[in-house]
């Protein structure tokens, strides 16, 4: 879980655009950029060496 005053505001670090938290992944999404950061307990890993590529249909939906 992230504490939402702390998502109001994060960022993508590749492109500055707001993320989205996906609580079924545990993961900040940032549909931008195209990646998705990992909460690892609790504490967001804004690393683009750390995120993973987003699917065609995640960054859709």
């Amino acid at each position: 879980m992230i504490d939402q005053k702390l998502l109001s505001i994060l960022v993508c670090p590749v492109t500055k655009a707001p993320v989205e938290y996906d609580k079924e992944k545990n993961e900040l999404v940032c549909k931008a950029s195209g990646l998705a950061y990992p909460v690892r307990d609790g504490i967001p890993v804004m690393l683009e060496s750390e995120a993973r590529l987003l699917t065609a249909d995640e960054k859709l939906g």
